[in-house]
């Protein structure tokens, strides 16, 4: 069962099979891991019966084949849902996508730097080739008529190297009162110097949505071209940029008496936070135990997140779920997250942004995505041991002890 898991995770054998043993042995042997394996085995079987195959003898291609097929129905079903028409542009497709998350009624308030602190902070910078390329005569005119979202973003992708250095050095001096709590804002930019920096960006990172988590903003490029399973790819992508955000922003509220908080926060725009807990050998990411607590696995919350952090600051989004809205008819997708096929020991993604991806990117079958799931299986895997009472007992007690006062970062 380990061989198998670690294949769907592609996990290095016996380095795998044994940290599933000491999990095993910390947790009480619970044998999570093959009741986690049984319920992939039978939720794929399930889908696939679902998509009109037979589960016993559908191979990787045709499962592919299928999944792919799947998404460009309902992509359908999601434009015409979205009001987007057959002949309108891939900035219309864009724009519809846009409208409708902001209009979603979901926990969207993060943790962010005020947009007034923002401001002052560029001003001080002088982001001169953003203020060049955008088409602006004078700073001042450019950091009065821009948003500030998409000018963050501009910078973030014009400015050299030097200008970023001393842009994280700037977050440094920033102190809680530069912060309040802020809706997500989602933009898409369509003046006429955007074009071409987001066929750039599209090029450089293969897909068109950049999260600035200091600024709570999500930027959704123009894009030149109409992508088969665009109007998907970029409700499923922003809905993880905002739980993204909303992890690093209830883990800066964390940190708000700490007199490093500035340093922690440029920190927390590098890498990801680690909490001090360890699960065999490695610290636990804090956006997985948001994930655990958000999610519906626990229904505790730790005292340890007082006063600063409340339940509703930890709720986790689920895109499927958020599409399903739009459409009955995407309700398939949802539970497949964690779910795959192996084929000669190598998975087909039941996930739906390894499919999104996959489609939109025109990814053959040997080359397809299988990222998101391998996440969503491995989380999943961490939150079954965590379940064990002697495991939650040491995570809540390295929470309570070392989380406020003391993170580590990972490389």
């Amino acid at each position: 069962m380990s061989r198998v898991l670690a294949q769907l995770m592609g996990a290095a054998e016996p380095t795998f099979r044994v940290q599933l043993q000491r999990l095993e042995q910390a947790a009480g042997l619970p044998g999570a891991d093959i009741r986690l394996m049984m319920h992939v085995v039978n939720e794929t079987r399930a889908k696939i019966r679902a998509l009109g195959l037979d589960p016993h003898d559908t191979t990787g291609p045709e499962l592919y084949r299928a999944l792919q097929t799947r998404l460009l129905h309902d992509e359908v079903q999601v434009r015409a849902r979205l009001n987007v028409q057959a002949d309108n542009t891939p900035q219309a497709v864009v724009e519809a996508a846009q409208r409708y998350l902001t209009k979603l009624k979901m926990p969207t308030q993060t943790f962010v730097v005020k947009q007034t602190a923002m401001r002052t902070l560029l001003k001080k910078l002088q982001p001169k080739a953003t203020m060049k390329r955008l088409g602006y005569r004078s700073m001042d005119s450019m950091l009065k008529h821009e948003p500030i979202g998409q000018l963050l973003a501009a910078a973030s992708m014009i400015e050299n190297h030097d200008w970023q250095a001393r842009r994280l050095e700037a977050y440094k001096k920033l102190r809680p009162s530069n912060f309040e709590v802020r809706k997500i804002s989602f933009c898409a930019p369509n003046t006429k110097q955007w074009p071409g920096l987001g066929n750039q960006f599209v090029h450089d990172n293969k897909h068109h949505l950049l999260a600035l988590p200091e600024l709570g903003a999500v930027v959704i490029m123009p894009m030149e071209h109409d992508l088969p399973g665009l109007a998907i790819t970029t409700l499923v992508l922003a809905t993880q940029a905002v739980n993204d955000m909303r992890s690093i922003g209830s883990y800066l509220k964390l940190q708000q008496v700490r007199p490093d908080f500035g340093e922690l926060f440029a920190k927390a725009m590098q890498q990801e936070p680690m909490t001090a807990a360890e699960l065999v050998g490695d610290f636990l990411p804090w956006k997985v135990v948001q994930w655990f607590y958000g999610s519906g696995h626990s229904n505790y919350h730790p005292e340890a997140f007082e006063p600063h952090v409340q339940p509703e600051d930890l709720t986790w989004h689920e895109a499927e779920a958020i599409l399903t809205e739009l459409h009955s008819a995407l309700e398939f997708w949802q539970g497949g997250q964690m779910l795959a096929l192996l084929d000669g020991g190598q998975p087909v993604s039941l996930n739906l942004l390894d499919v999104a991806l996959g489609v939109c990117n025109g990814v053959d079958y040997a080359n397809r995505i299988v990222h998101h799931m391998r996440l969503n299986l491995g989380r999943e895997l961490l939150a079954r041991y965590l379940h064990q009472d002697n495991l939650h007992t040491m995570l809540l007690g390295k929470l309570d002890e070392q989380l406020a006062p003391e993170l580590s970062f990972g490389e």
